[in-house]
Formats: structure tokens, C-alpha cells, sequence
């Protein structure tokens, strides 16, 4: 109720209100003191208080409306510059402020609508950098294969090659134990399978960044789904997918979500322990939405032992930044982690 009285309408209604009673005790000094000077027959003080209470009550109607009224085009002009805020605020630079007029509010109209042309100037400009930036990466082929040879390198030293370390020892220890303590032996066994497991997921992950960095020709869709029917052979994971086929996306921005996608499956696969993977698409004429969801054991943002998994998500929001979108994460250690991306989309008449 308090918001509601401190509203731009009200605020006027108040105004004209204050002007009234102000009005209405100057009116009524001056009729008592014409009263007690000059003694007129016709102005007495029950004419007095009559014509006053009348004029304020008139007033207080004719002060009502018009407050109501003259507000009415103020406040549709501060809605306008709020929503324009708002969608400028959600990516969406094409929205427009419709105004006539040369007044304070239409000038402020008038900056907002420069400032999203800009925007939108800027994101374009963004988009055609990624564009080339996709195109020196074809020509960079063969120094990226080499340089991603050498991180998986790094990361089959740094997991799988110990984990198979530990298997050796581990199953060399059992040889020994199976005759002389046959429990201890089957604890073992046990820890072996588990180490081979946690190795086989890591494998998976890492094969999963062996894919082409480019689509190859596919659409995005049909990508995607290629992937992810890799990936339900070699795992568990029950994959749920909910995917528009993408039109009118240039093909760097298509390489840069399906790597997105790439990445964030390989952080599930090797750190979420997740057994529902939802991978959600939708386009429309201002956006492709993408949300990726699982229900792994989640993670703390905010905590420092998250090294290879915040490694990915800076990947995934660079990559998004870099063709203009907003990156989004939700987690919680134990409920999950979920993602969405929007990505603003080019109309092909804006293109040419």
C-alpha cells in the first residue's frame, strides 16, 4: 500500500491536493479579514465557511482528476523507459521507445534508443569477430590437434595413468592375499573394480574431447545428437534432449555452442557422478536458449577444490561471451547443476 501512495500518480494527486488546501486557508484569511475591516452586509461568517467548504470540496474532485490525468502521460513514458531497460537488460538491443515530442522524458527516449543501437552494433561486430575467429581456427588446425594432444597427454599422466597404476599394485596385492586371507582379498577386488570404473569414466571424458572441434558439415542438432549417441552406448546416463533445429545461426557461433555442450558433458562425465543428463534447445526470433541440467552431486562455486571443473565452466562462459550471450549456473553441493546460455540470434536481412 505504501509503494502504491508513492507512485508517480499519486505523487501528483498529492501535489494538487497540497496546492488546494493552501488555496483554501488563503481564501479564508482573506474573506475573515474583509469581514473584520470593512463589515459587508453580504459577507458574513456563515458565507464565509459556506463558500470555503464548497470551493474545497469542488476543488478536491477537479484536484483528483486532473492529478489522475495529467499523470497518466508521465507515467506511460516512465513504464516505456522501464521496459526498454529491462529487455536492453536480457539482451534484447532491437526493442525500440516509440516517442513525439521534445520534452525531458522523450530526450531520454532518444539516448536509450541510441545506446541500444549500439549495443546492437556492438554485438554484431562481436559476432562477425567470432565468425573470423572460427575461420583462422580452420587454418590453425594442425597447431591445435597438436597442442590438444598434448593437454590429453597431460590429463591421461595426471588420472587414467595413475589410476592404472594403482590397479597394478592393487591387483599385484590381491595375487598375494587370495590364498592367505581370502576376505581381505575380496575387499580388495572390490576397490579394484571401483578404481577401474572411476579410470573408465575418465577414459570416456577424455575420448568425448577427441571429437572434430567443427561440425564437419552437420547441423547443430544433428550433432549434438550424434554425440550424445556415442556417449548412451559407453555409459548409463539416461540422456533426455529437447532440441529445435537452429537456421540462421553463422557457423562459428554453431561451433562455439556444440563445444559448450562438449565441455559441460565432459565435466559431467567426469565429476558430477550424474545419472539424468537434459539437454534443452529452443530458438525464437530474438534468441537460442540453451539449458543444460543434471542430477549429479553438484559443487560449491565458491570453494577452491573445484580446479578442473571451474577450468571448464570459465571455457564455456568465455566461449559464450565470445559470440555475445549471457552464461548462466545454478549448483548446490548435492542437488545438482544446471546452465543455461542465450545467445542473441541475427536476422538474415540484418546479416547482408
Amino acid at each position: 500500500m505504501l509503494k502504491k501512495l508513492n507512485a508517480i500518480r499519486y505523487t501528483y494527486i498529492h501535489s494538487h491536493l497540497y496546492a488546494l488546501v493552501l488555496t483554501t486557508i488563503t481564501l479564508l484569511a482573506i474573506f475573515l479579514t474583509i469581514h473584520l475591516i470593512f463589515v459587508p452586509d453580504w459577507l458574513t461568517q456563515g458565507n464565509i465557511f459556506l463558500f470555503t467548504a464548497s470551493y474545497f470540496f469542488i476543488g478536491l474532485l477537479y484536484a483528483m482528476y486532473v492529478g489522475f490525468r495529467s499523470s497518466s502521460e508521465l507515467k506511460a513514458k516512465i513504464d516505456d523507459l522501464s521496459v526498454m531497460i529491462m529487455q536492453l537488460s536480457r539482451g534484447n538491443y532491437r526493442s525500440r521507445i516509440a516517442h513525439t515530442g521534445e520534452g525531458e522524458m522523450d530526450r531520454i527516449g532518444t539516448e536509450l534508443n541510441d545506446l541500444a543501437l549500439k549495443m546492437e552494433q556492438q554485438l554484431r561486430s562481436l559476432q562477425r569477430l567470432a565468425d573470423e575467429k572460427a575461420a583462422f581456427a580452420k587454418t590453425a588446425h594442425k597447431a591445435a590437434t597438436i597442442e590438444e594432444r598434448q593437454r590429453l597427454a597431460r590429463d591421461l599422466h595426471d588420472s587414467v595413468s595413475q589410476q592404472l597404476f594403482a590397479l597394478t599394485m592393487m591387483s599385484q596385492a590381491v595375487i598375494r592375499t587370495m590364498d592367505k586371507n581370502p576376505t581381505k582379498a575380496k575387499t580388495q577386488m572390490i576397490e579394484i573394480a571401483e578404481t577401474a570404473s572411476k579410470a573408465q569414466t575418465e577414459m570416456r571424458a577424455l575420448l568425448l574431447h577427441l571429437r572434430p572441434v567443427h561440425l564437419s558439415g552437420e547441423s547443430l542438432a544433428a550433432g549434438i545428437r550424434q554425440l550424445v549417441e556415442e556417449l548412451q552406448s559407453k555409459c548409463t546416463i539416461d540422456f533426455q534432449l529437447s532440441i529445435d533445429e537452429i537456421t540462421g545461426l553463422a557457423e562459428g557461433t554453431e561451433e562455439h555452442l556444440f563445444r559448450i555442450i562438449q565441455e559441460s558433458l565432459s565435466n559431467t562425465l567426469r565429476h558430477a557422478m550424474a545419472t539424468k543428463v537434459k539437454i534443452y534447445i529452443r530458438q525464437d526470433d530474438r534468441e537460442v536458449f540453451l539449458h543444460l541440467a543434471d542430477n549429479g552431486k553438484g559443487f560449491d562455486l565458491t570453494a577452491n577444490g573445484q580446479k578442473k571443473t571451474s577450468y571448464g565452466l570459465k571455457t564455456m562462459r568465455e566461449r559464450s561471451e565470445e559470440i555475445g550471450g549471457i552464461f548462466t549456473i545454478r549448483t548446490k553441493e548435492g542437488e545438482g547443476t544446471y546452465i543455461d546460455i542465450r545467445i542473441p540470434c541475427r536476422r538474415k536481412d540484418e546479416e547482408e
